[in-house]
């Protein structure tokens, strides 16, 4: 990866044009999804806040997107993320495929939940 990034904008700009609008377009999913959250950069990477606590990371790869932590407790969730499951608490979106922003969407939306309630 690129030296450190202060700010998410800083982050997206130093990617290669299609990801970073693929980044973009994740961006905008998990503050729709999450509409009070703020955003930041934790470990290097995107992070999206609520009350500057972390919801979720995003971070771009050579080859893929990775979105973490993986949310817990919904079956259904799970089922649908599964084929993306990458190690206990990554999920990695290959970036040759068509993103499944809903998915992301609904990750976020979890995870916001899960926060909110202290989990």
């Amino acid at each position: 990866m690129p030296e450190k990034s202060s700010t998410v904008d800083a982050y997206i700009s130093v990617q290669p044009a299609a990801t970073q609008q693929v980044l973009h377009e994740i961006r905008r999913t998990i503050h729709a999804a999450v509409p009070d959250a703020g955003e930041m950069i934790s470990y290097g990477i995107p992070t999206i806040t609520i009350g500057g606590h972390y919801v979720v990371y995003f971070a771009a790869w050579a080859h893929h997107i990775s979105v973490y932590p993986v949310p817990r407790g919904d079956e259904g969730l799970a089922t649908e993320l599964a084929p993306y499951l990458s190690g206990k608490g990554t999920l990695k979106f290959p970036l040759a495929k068509e993103i499944p922003l809903d998915l992301i969407a609904k990750v976020a939306a979890q995870l916001a939940a899960e926060k909110k309630m202290g989990h």
